[in-house]
């Protein structure tokens, strides 16, 4: 298809608020808010059941985190080229199959005369996680690149922010929803869960999809391949993705601040309820499991209701520091890690459940934010084309962090307290690992720094050459 085609579809777009794009936006939110239930607590009332122990159920944890983030850069790639209709079909398939499957262990329980689950069950149970991972995954995927496709780059990153805090929202909802509906019931709740996160998708099937805008520009691959003056200059057509994106060093730049930072997010969120429980037990001769449970569940819905209102925030943020102030969104990476270094500082000096409260806010501020503006970011740096699979390479970040962060903190657990049961010293059950967190936040506030900075100069520069930065990031290129 030329690009005179494209240009020609373009000029008969819906406007910016007419029914199709507002109805496709909608339909990203209520997407997003089904996606994102892997940080979703019932984790603790599963290890009781059948007999985990603390590092079980954070391998088991992570196996959802790791189908989340490992399956970003094949869904992003697949969304970028086919759109997201693929994806929702499979995120449809795998929320449903993997919550059923959690569910039928749990209504199980164990065998009479074991004590835990065989290696194979536990297996099944990773495999599990996993799916509800990459589905959730799947659904997101969708709705991100269809919002970023569908509005103007002065409102791309509120536009991304209020889908995103969606995924943040997601725990807060279900959570809320088991509290009100199916107080103790955990085997109801996994049923809602199979059910609730798989119906939006196919809903997303016939509504979610990509809305052009009415003076977005294409460029043909020829363009791209011989750019004129121009586009030497960095006019309009950034479209950096494959082994360029890994010759970046804005990529590992990028790539390892994520790592850092969403590592200690995904182990606070994974383990909040162990904290709760920590704090809750300790010198409490009177300790009560349905009160614990409770406890757990107010710290997820802290932390989804602040990581909803971080990814908004962020959004609004770092629009206004490019439009009005004319810095880089990249500056608001250090006030990012500065709020993750705070929360974990905050959480290390908490000796009683009654403050934790404070922790899981800042950490759910901090945890939204970075995921509310890093998307966006990718699109400054690296371009609209190849938005998705780029933005999922990043994404394979968290996987490392989290993986090092949480099983850590599963054995500082379990070297505290015994399989299945709430450790009784509590914040000596986890200080180490925080202080391992805080650590790493720190090396975050660095990188971050210099992100900005380098992100500065180099828009400097292409000031100091004339040329201009362009109102719109390529929305697609087209075929000669």
């Amino acid at each position: 298809m030329s690009a005179t085609t494209h240009a020609h579809a373009h000029a008969h777009a819906p406007a910016l608020f007419s029914l199709t794009r507002i109805s496709s936006f909608l339909t990203c939110l209520l997407v997003a808010l089904a996606s994102g239930t892997n940080y979703v607590p019932y984790a603790p009332q599963l290890g009781s059941r059948l007999g985990l122990s603390h590092t079980q159920l954070n391998v088991i944890g992570l196996s959802g985190n790791i189908g989340v983030y490992g399956s970003a850069p094949l869904w992003g790639r697949i969304v970028d080229t086919r759109g997201p209709r693929m994806l929702l079909i499979m995120a449809f398939c795998t929320l449903i199959i993997g919550y059923s499957g959690i569910r039928h262990y749990y209504d199980r329980g164990l065998i009479q005369g074991t004590s835990t689950l065989s290696t194979f069950d536990i297996s099944v149970l990773v495999l599990f996680g996993f799916l509800t991972g990459i589905g959730g995954n799947g659904g997101l995927a969708g709705a991100m690149n269809s919002t970023a496709k569908s509005w103007p780059d002065r409102a791309r990153a509120t536009a991304n922010g209020i889908v995103i805090s969606g995924f943040g929202l997601s725990a807060f909802l279900f959570s809320t929803m088991a509290h009100i509906f199916f107080p103790g019931n955990t085997s109801d709740f996994l049923l809602v869960l199979a059910v609730g996160t798989s119906i939006p998708m196919l809903l997303g099937f016939f509504l979610v999809r990509p809305i052009p805008l009415q003076h977005t520009f294409s460029v043909s691959r020829q363009s791209l391949r011989h750019p004129g003056p121009a586009h030497a200059l960095g006019y309009g057509v950034l479209n950096i993705s494959g082994r360029a994106l890994f010759a970046s060093a804005d990529f590992w730049l990028l790539f390892t601040i994520t790592a850092l930072l969403s590592g200690t997010g995904l182990m606070y969120i994974n383990n909040v309820g162990s904290i709760s429980q920590a704090l809750f037990a300790k010198g409490n001769p009177n300790y009560d499991e349905g009160k614990a449970a409770q406890l757990q569940a107010s710290q997820v819905s802290i932390v989804s209701i602040m990581n909803c209102l971080g990814r908004v925030s962020i959004g609004m943020l770092a629009d206004f520091t490019k439009s009005f102030l004319k810095l880089p969104r990249s500056f608001c990476l250090p006030l990012i890690a500065c709020i993750f270094i705070i929360s974990q500082i905050t959480c290390y000096y908490v000796e009683d459940v009654g403050a934790l409260w404070k922790a899981s806010a800042l950490l759910g501020a901090a945890y939204g934010a970075m995921f509310g503006l890093f998307p966006t970011i990718v699109i400054e740096w690296f371009g609209l084309p190849h938005f998705s699979e780029n933005w999922g390479f990043v994404s394979l970040s968290p996987m490392i962090g989290s993986n090092i962060f949480s099983i850590a903190f599963g054995r500082n657990l379990d070297a505290h307290a015994p399989p299945s049961s709430p450790c009784l010293e509590g914040r000596t059950c986890y200080a180490d690992s925080l202080k391992l967190t805080i650590a790493a936040c720190c090396v975050a506030l660095g990188l971050a720094v210099y992100s900005g900075w380098r992100d500065r100069r180099r828009q400097m520069r292409i000031a100091l050459k004339g040329a201009e930065i362009a109102p719109e990031v390529v929305w697609e290129v087209a075929e000669e």
